[in-house]
């Protein structure tokens, strides 16, 4: 396993290099010329037998005029670990009983970084550079022996749930299910409440995106009614709970919900949240606030939460795919 997050390649790059040079007239003897690589690297670049470089991409995005957009789909993460961090890494998956703190810490960090990258980058580009680990964690989590075992089983259960978040922020939904199944046994497996809850969270989110209402208030009642789960996970979980149940027009069990949430939040604004949920804030509730509010019929309030909510984002998330949602309902609630 490399300690570095390796480059995240958008799956579309073959498919829009060939329309670029094609739209040019170029035959790929043309384009060999104008980037100085060979017809035969470009051609299995083309087919995706070779995976792009930034360098080459940066290179054959100015040789097409592309406008940066070849450049864009080819991306360098930042390191998270150093050569020696990575030399320990490979040693350990040949030897998961030497397993220590210093590792799951390293594989912790490893997450962590493509958690954060996630924010960036399209859930396409992520999958490839996130399986390989997730696989190799799990192999190793097997394995592992000793006292610091059950805190790598913690980390292989976390990676589990976020390659089930991977899967359906892709709209692989049938793959998205199966792993974010096995994450919930894997959660209980570790006695982790607030990844239990999680999990339940990305379930109902796939039924939102499904629009099947009875699901998002299924999967979000059982994240909001989870043992151990955070409270600002709670807030979040009875809001979009809330939301289902407006969207089948029970409008009583959606303001009961909404008024739970509203109780909790203070309680929840003292609790940092769960490293799992780095990213909820007592502002992040307010966009699921908006499409619940929409749902009721309520615009002006819909619209208010969805703009709070959205204008708080810190910088490096303000980009994120999942933010589309609560931007497209924005604009439904006239804002």
């Amino acid at each position: 396993m490399p300690a570095r997050i390796r480059t995240a390649v958008d799956p579309r790059f073959p498919t829009e290099l060939t329309r670029r040079r094609t739209e040019r007239d170029l035959s790929l003897r043309d384009l060999a010329r104008l980037g100085h690589y060979s017809k035969s690297f470009l051609h299995d670049l083309e087919s995706g037998r070779t995976r792009p470089t930034s360098d080459v991409a940066r290179q054959l995005d100015a040789a097409l005029e592309a406008g940066g957009a070849l450049a864009a789909m080819v991306v360098d993460p930042p390191a998270v670990t150093t050569a020696d961090d990575g030399a320990r890494l490979a040693y350990l998956v040949t030897n998961p009983t030497r397993l220590d703190s210093v590792g799951v810490q390293l594989l912790a960090d490893v997450l962590a970084a493509q958690r954060r990258l996630d924010d960036a980058l399209p859930a396409p580009m992520m999958l490839p550079v996130s399986l390989p680990h997730w696989h190799t964690v799990r192999d190793l989590a097997a394995q592992a022996r000793g006292r610091h075992a059950p805190e790598l089983h913690a980390v292989a259960a976390e990676w589990t749930q976020f390659i089930g978040w991977l899967h359906a922020e892709a709209r692989n939904d049938n793959q998205a299910v199966r792993v974010l199944i096995e994450a919930a046994q894997e959660a209980d497996a570790v006695d982790s409440g607030p990844l239990a809850a999680q999990t339940e969270n990305f379930r109902g989110y796939i039924e939102r995106q499904r629009g099947n209402a009875r699901g998002v208030v299924r999967h979000f009642l059982a994240a909001y009614h989870t043992p151990g789960s955070s409270p600002l996970q709670r807030v979040g979980d009875a809001v979009q709970a809330a939301h289902g149940y407006a969207l089948l027009g029970d409008r009583p069990s959606a303001v009961r919900l909404l008024g739970e949430a509203g109780d909790l939040t203070t309680a929840a604004e003292s609790h940092p949240p769960p490293a799992l949920a780095y990213w909820l804030t007592p502002t992040f509730s307010r966009m699921g606030l908006g499409l619940a509010y929409l749902a009721l019929g309520d615009r002006v309030a819909a619209a208010d939460n969805l703009r709070a909510g959205l204008n708080a984002l810190p910088e490096d998330q303000c980009g994120a795919e999942w933010t589309v949602e609560y931007r497209q309902a924005l604009a439904v609630a006239g804002g």
